[in-house]
């Protein structure tokens, strides 16, 4: 199974480098759908709810103190044909969106917020969400 980094240089791969905001969004969003596409994780690595939306905290440690990334070291290649159509997929459809939009739309959604259940809005936190949640919200979509 491809690890975060894989995917996330996959991302950068086809859309160039970006700030690490919308880096984590993008790869949570990948993860979100390939539950539902491919009835499986795209990456292993666990997805916790901060106060700006889905963060994977491993891929987190690799672009800390960055603003924007080009490369987090992963290897593009270890992604099947399926994970790379998941991906470019989610790319199309929020590749072009700002990171800011991205965070926004996480803030909507229901994994990130019932996973955020009794924090405040700036609150730090760092409760998983989990596998199931996503599949079951974006499953029903």
């Amino acid at each position: 199974m491809p690890s975060v980094f894989d995917v996330a240089d996959y991302i950068l791969k086809l859309r160039g480098s970006m700030t690490t905001m919308k880096l984590q969004k993008l790869v949570y969003y990948c993860q979100a759908w390939s539950l539902v596409w491919d009835e499986a994780p795209i990456f292993n690595e666990p997805i916790e709810a901060w106060a700006n939306g889905p963060v994977v905290r491993a891929l987190y440690e690799k672009h800390r103190g960055q603003f924007v990334v080009a490369s987090v070291g992963g290897n593009p290649k270890c992604l099947n044909k399926d994970q790379r159509e998941t991906v470019e997929a989610v790319m199309e459809h929020y590749g072009d969106k700002s990171s800011q939009w991205l965070s926004d739309l996480t803030h909507r959604e229901a994994p990130w917020r019932e996973a955020r259940l009794g924090l405040g809005d700036n609150e730090r936190g760092n409760t998983e969400i989990t596998l199931g949640s996503m599949a079951d919200y974006y499953g029903n979509l």
